[in-house]
């Protein structure tokens, strides 16, 4: 499965998996578009100004969608992560999104094999 996500954050399913390997790749608006346009995807942008705006410089309907979403081994997201922090509860018009930096990253989810947990183990 494909999401479209309003932030760097990976919502991962650990009901169902103790640990996962998550791949994060910066893209271009490109290569966003090329993702979205060739794949169905659910987008789980929550506010109206992000949703136009991706829509906009996406080229492909990215409905709001207030809902929660899980990844799990094998699903890819695609995140708008703005590169400031905004204040507590700001929730901001797309022309007001449009005047603030961004990267477009891709994420990739999958399941940690032994070596990694092992690795991971003892990271901490």
């Amino acid at each position: 499965m494909i999401y479209v996500l309003n932030s760097l954050i990976i919502p991962a399913n650990f009901d169902k998996y103790k640990k996962l390997k998550v791949v994060l790749e910066k893209i271009s608006t490109e290569e966003a578009k090329e993702i979205l346009k060739n794949n169905q995807f659910t987008s789980a942008i929550g506010h109206e100004g992000t949703s136009k705006l991706l829509t906009d410089i996406l080229g492909v309907n990215i409905p709001t969608n207030r809902t929660s979403v899980y990844l799990e081994p094998g699903d890819t997201a695609i995140h708008f992560f703005l590169k400031e922090r905004l204040p507590e509860g700001k929730v901001l018009t797309k022309e007001e999104l449009e005047k603030l930096q961004y990267w477009l990253v891709k994420s990739y989810v999958q399941e940690a094999e032994e070596r990694d947990r092992e690795k991971l183990a003892g990271v901490i």
